[in-house]
């Protein structure tokens, strides 16, 4: 029965709370207030601008290594011209704004609905400003917000989540991750058929469009371990003894370059294989799909792609903030856990860049240490998720037991 009552944790507070933290996020993007480290509204007022510049020419930067994503990438770059009465970083920084407003919208309206709470607003009202003024910095919240709108959307309509998916996919990749825990049956051919004729689509269009939409593909594939990475904490640790190598700007970020960079890479590449199959194997014996597993599956799968990268960039975490306030929408999930490590990841980030970041780069203890702690609840965040999503998903496994909550005639199974 219905009391007509707004759910708890939708009243001022939170409007209030993202008012307080996105002041200062604002204020440390315009410079108003001073965070240590290196200056990160660069990457906006520099490079995205120089890339602004050359897409305005009718093509995409095919002479800059450090263009690095899929083609679509342009529209989050171009979109500050909707605000041309603002100077570009302004402009740039008014739409995450306007983006991050939205993914709260979604989180609270979701959160009115039976069955659905309000903590995973509070994880996004909390989560973003932990990562500090990077997060603003970026187009990767924007990307988050299309994540975020495609699982919430996929609730009821999964050719949404399919056309959703597929256009953050040809924002920053990950998204297509978000196709992984669809219900099987029906609702896995809707989502997936509109998720490839939407790729496709927008695939032609961008390649018609201007030229050179998917030469960051060769861009790519010649990175290296950048030095924030799962593997370069390898070569953080063998400095300490002596190794020879070094660290460089390479292709955008500050990357190894010496002996064995090229094996630890490679052993990067394998372990996401093996997250790929392990994701493969889950589908495979996942039998128990409820409403909430879309969005755990998602995020487990962000996970474990994350720690396996050979890059993990600072704003990389948003998407997990992201992923981790969807799940908290959801009542019963597995991932409150999970959750609240990478909201403490999201803290340890901010330590480690922009503020630690120059003792990262010379692998002192202070930047090690900082690497250490958070890549360190990174990987548990991704094995406690694919436990529990294994567990209350896959039938015949202790510890798990069928509840009430089926989602067209599918049991639902949550992790004791």
């Amino acid at each position: 029965m219905t009391t007509g009552r707004a759910p708890t944790g939708t009243g001022p507070w939170p409007y209030a709370v993202w008012a307080l933290t996105r002041s200062w996020l604002l204020a440390c993007v315009f410079k108003v207030v001073t965070v240590p480290g290196p200056d990160v509204t660069v990457d906006v007022s520099v490079i995205y601008r120089g890339w602004y510049e050359v897409l305005l020419t009718g093509t995409y930067p095919l002479d800059d290594v450090t263009w690095q994503y899929p083609p679509g990438a342009a529209l989050a770059v171009l979109s500050p011209a909707l605000l041309p009465f603002w100077e570009y970083a302004t402009a740039f920084f008014v739409l995450v704004l306007v983006c991050d407003a939205l993914v709260l919208g979604l989180l609270l309206h979701a959160g009115r609905r039976p069955g659905i709470r309000a903590a995973g607003a509070w994880v996004w009202v909390v989560g973003v400003p932990l990562l500090g003024p990077t997060v603003y910095a970026r187009y990767d919240l924007m990307v988050t917000a299309v994540a975020v709108a495609a699982l919430l959307a996929g609730v009821r309509r999964p050719r949404a989540l399919g056309a959703l998916a597929a256009f953050g996919a040809l924002l920053k990749g990950w998204p297509v991750l978000l196709l992984v825990g669809v219900r099987k049956g029906r609702p896995t051919r809707a989502a997936w058929t509109s998720a490839a004729l939407s790729a496709a689509g927008l695939a032609a269009a961008f390649a018609l469009w201007m030229p050179g939409a998917f030469a960051f593909l060769a861009f790519q594939r010649d990175r290296g371990t950048e030095i924030e990475s799962l593997g370069a904490l390898v070569f953080h640790l063998a400095r300490q003894f002596g190794w020879a190598g070094r660290v460089e700007l390479r292709y955008g970020s500050m990357e190894f370059v010496g002996p064995q960079v090229e094996l630890v890479s490679t052993l990067a590449v394998g372990l996401a294989v093996l997250a790929l199959g392990w994701l493969l194997l889950w589908r495979l014996r996942a039998r128990s799909f409820a409403v909430r597993t879309p969005a755990e599956a998602a995020f487990t799968a962000v996970l474990l792609f994350t720690v396996t990268s050979r890059v993990i960039s600072p704003q990389y975490v948003v998407w997990l903030v992201g992923l981790a306030a969807v799940c908290l929408v959801f009542r019963g999930t597995a991932m409150t856990l999970p959750a609240i490590l990478v909201l403490v990841a999201a803290g340890v980030t901010l330590l480690e860049f922009p503020v630690g970041f120059a003792h990262v780069v010379a692998s002192d203890a202070r930047g090690v240490t900082l690497l250490v702690v958070r890549n360190g609840l990174l990987v548990a965040a991704s094995l406690i998720a694919a436990r529990r999503l294994w567990r209350s998903t896959v039938p015949g496994r202790p510890g798990s037991e069928a509840v009430p909550g089926t989602v067209e005639g599918q049991p639902s199974r949550v992790a004791r």
